[in-house]
């Protein structure tokens, strides 16, 4: 059982974690001044994080503020997760709004959400995919993970409840909490992924199953990390998506939760995706 004093210490790592990538991340060398090169200084996109089911925004947190930290615009979109036409309809709508250039990461099924966003968005530069869905046309989530076996578990530990307004045999479903910190985040501390099990959003199964439209990643360039150890998406569906997508691809050992566990490497990652 975890002590007072064990809580404290766990909840002070995370602390301390996040500050010492704020000092780091404020340590990191300036690019040239392009004013001094002649050139009028680049305008800075806007950064709109997605998140995924059974998650909210806060998971971008550490890596938001960094980015913040080093003069970037960011939002950290709350996705409905109604299902995968809403979801994008309301992402495009939402990204309409926002003048200028826009790089676009997605976790999980936040992947899918701006694959079908952004097609035609002549304001989205880069898109990111965390761990996330890259759907090709017609695809959905479920389909997309028999690309690499599927993840029986995870279905297995799902607590399905109604909502109002459902369509017939459409349910919101969560992760048991009780099987959510080894399934989706077994390398933060237990009190970290505890927490997140008890504010997970629950997804419509309509995000599991509408097909996807016609990608943006065949017209924008992409970027994708690899979470080794995600017990979520099989590893090998992430490394089939981000072929096909022709992503820039980065590997790293993590749960299927890199932004929290690895964001130094998520944050390097979308600097690529930003030059």
């Amino acid at each position: 059982m975890m002590t007072r004093h064990t809580r404290r210490a766990a909840l002070a790592t995370a602390a301390a974690t996040a500050l010492a990538l704020l000092v780091a991340t404020a340590a990191l060398p300036a690019s040239a001044d392009t004013a001094s090169l002649g050139r009028p200084p680049a305008l800075k996109p806007t950064i709109v994080l997605v998140h995924g089911a059974f998650a909210d925004s806060s998971g971008w947190a550490v890596v938001g503020t960094a980015l913040q930290a080093e003069g970037y615009s960011v939002i950290a979109f709350s996705n409905p997760l109604r299902g995968l036409t809403y979801d994008s309809a309301y992402l495009r709508d939402f990204l309409g709004t926002i003048a200028g250039p826009i790089v676009l990461v997605g976790h999980s099924y936040g992947g899918a959400v701006i694959t079908n966003a952004a097609t035609g968005n002549t304001n989205v530069k880069s898109l990111v995919y965390i761990a996330a869905y890259a759907l090709a046309e017609g695809e959905s989530v479920a389909a997309a993970n028999e690309l690499g076996g599927g993840h029986a578990s995870v279905t297995e530990h799902l607590v399905v409840r109604p909502f109002p307004g459902a369509a017939e045999g459409d349910a919101d479903a969560y992760i048991d909490p009780a099987f959510f910190p080894d399934l989706f985040a077994q390398d933060l501390p237990k009190i970290v992924a505890r927490n997140m099990a008890a504010t997970q959003r629950p997804g419509a199964f309509a995000s599991l199953v509408t097909p996807s439209g016609v990608p943006a990643w065949k017209t924008i360039p992409s970027w994708y990390m690899v979470a080794s150890q995600d017990r979520i998406i099989p590893p090998e569906a992430e490394r089939a998506m981000a072929k096909r997508a022709g992503s820039k691809v980065v590997e790293v050992k993590s749960s299927h939760v890199p932004m929290m566990s690895q964001p130094l490497k998520v944050l390097a990652l979308i600097k690529q995706a930003v030059k």
